[in-house]
């Protein structure tokens, strides 16, 4: 009994914050003739209900791609055309083809708000429970300290709930596939990544890891064995879903194509805006996009972000245990972030969520990345009036999990996966190092965002505090992506967690 109640508080606690956040401004509120993001999902609810499905991703007459064209897969799409049918039964204005663009008002706002706390509660938050229930170690408090830690992460919150995005969706499916594949449950799990995939595309950046676990699975079983019946089974799992999630698009080329090329606008080119990456980072003092070529620029995204995935996942592959899966993911997502094309800022939730789900296992570095991801955004934020969350969400996140999870403690070798490291390199005081650069972290992303707000860039140069913010936070993705790595190709994990986690 007191474990439900415990549970009851921690989902309540998650949803009190999210709906807090809703109540403040939106990206592009009263700001045409674009709007924001808010308005793209609004726009996709029009199109999706007024429109035939083949007119979904064209540009025709009453589907104008220039404002707002669809370009995430299926799934997305069809999510929005249950929106809209839900939005008809309340005021048919908002979604009338045309006459809707732009449209504003508190109570449609209320409804909106409402759809991303209605797939918050079904995907996302029992997905997260059920985590932390089975695969996080400690009594049922420190369970449910771990659950509540990760609800209140500020990221996704602000995004969602400010911003204005459903990327609780997709990750709360690519969740449940972690989950499935660690119950071994891999047909579920395969279904639900598959899913995920099929709703954002971005879920590529997990993609590599799926694959090498379920790989890895298969030959450990013996691959012309049970192995490859297994392999025959995940195959005919994901090629099944994938069909039907495409269902209405397969029978002309020409549909398949175009829904393709919205999903990968490789015309858009290497970056875009100010993202915490290495291009938009080394384009501070390269001028990359005009020195090489469109062709050249792709292909040097492709092979260092091949380069920095390889490692980690070809040791799942060897070692297929939901540790190293975990590690893999942080891994994979992070390369995708720091080296891959056409990335945008808001990618960094699909490396924090993996980070979410070691958080009790390395919390101190879990909530240094968490932290330092939610500032990276900081530029976008400040943009959608959402100074006040970032700072109330940020500081709760922090204090609560520093103190729920005991994170400034638990710094030893072993605790911090360095034992090996530690060993090798002989640096005296490793652990002292670690909490001194995360308090001086604090303190200078801190710093920068007080003079983001409160302080004029000099007329030369506009976007001072924008490139500040990105440039710091990609040497911190930078160091992130070395620590993780040196983590799971260095030191294996505890034997506690070595027998859960196989």
């Amino acid at each position: 009994m007191e474990n439900w109640s415990l549970i009851s508080l921690c989902v309540l606690l998650g949803l009190t914050t999210r709906w807090a956040v809703s109540f403040h401004s939106y990206s592009g509120a009263g700001k045409p003739p674009m709007f924001g993001d808010y308005e793209a999902q609004r726009h996709w609810q029009e199109v999706t209900y007024n429109l035939p499905v083949h007119e979904w991703y064209f540009n025709t007459t009453n589907n104008d791609l220039n404002y707002w064209g669809l370009d995430y897969p299926p799934l997305t799409a069809y999510h929005s055309l249950v929106c809209a049918y839900v939005a008809k039964l309340f005021n048919p204005e908002w979604v009338e083809l045309h006459a809707s663009r732009g449209y504003e008002s508190h109570t449609h706002k209320l409804f909106m708000r409402a759809t991303v706390l209605f797939a918050d509660i079904l995907i996302y938050i029992p997905a997260v429970l059920v985590y932390c229930l089975y695969f996080c170690d400690g009594s049922s408090k420190q369970k449910v300290a771990t659950a509540l830690c990760i609800l209140l992460y500020p990221g996704l919150v602000l995004i969602d709930y400010g911003h204005f995005q459903y990327n609780s969706v997709s990750l709360g499916l690519a969740l449940w596939g972690i989950l499935g594949l660690g119950l071994g449950w891999d047909l579920f799990g395969s279904l639900a990544f598959t899913l995920a995939l099929n709703y954002k595309q971005m879920e590529l950046y997990h993609s590599l890891p799926f694959f090498c676990y379920l790989m890895g699975k298969c030959i450990k079983q013996g691959i012309t064995g049970r192995g490859c019946f297994l392999l025959a089974k995940i195959a005919l799992t994901v090629l099944v879903t994938f069909a039907l999630c495409w269902m209405p698009f397969l029978s002309d080329p020409k549909q398949s194509l175009q829904v393709l090329h919205r999903l990968f606008p490789v015309g858009r080119g290497l970056f875009e805006d100010k993202v915490a990456n290495t291009w938009c980072s080394l384009n501070v003092l390269i001028k990359i996009k005009t020195l090489l070529s469109s062709e050249t620029q792709l292909f040097l995204s492709f092979a260092l972000t091949l380069l920095f995935i390889l490692p980690s996942s070809l040791k799942v592959l060897s070692k297929p245990t939901l540790w190293h899966f975990k590690l893999a993911l942080v891994n994979s997502s992070l390369a995708f972030f720091l080296f891959s094309f056409q990335v945008h800022e808001k990618s960094i939730l699909l490396a924090a969520l993996p980070v979410c789900l070691v958080i009790n296992e390395i919390p101190l570095i879990a909530i240094w990345f968490l932290l330092t991801s939610t500032f990276s955004m900081l530029p976008l934020l400040v943009k959608d009036g959402l100074l006040l969350p970032y700072a109330v969400t940020s500081l709760a996140f922090l204090f609560l999990s520093l103190y729920l999870l005991s994170a400034l403690e638990r710094t030893t070798d072993e605790e911090l996966r360095l034992g090996l490291y530690h060993k090798l390199t002989r640096l005296p005081k490793l652990n002292l190092i670690i909490k001194w650069k995360f308090w001086f972290s604090l303190v200078a992303m801190a710093a920068l965002s007080f003079t983001s707000v409160w302080l004029e860039p000099p007329a030369k140069l506009p976007d001072l505090f924008p490139v500040l913010v990105s440039v710091l936070s990609f040497l911190h993705f930078l160091g992130f992506i070395i620590y993780f790595n040196l983590v799971q190709l260095m030191e294996p994990p505890r034997k506690k967690s070595q027998k859960k986690t196989n």
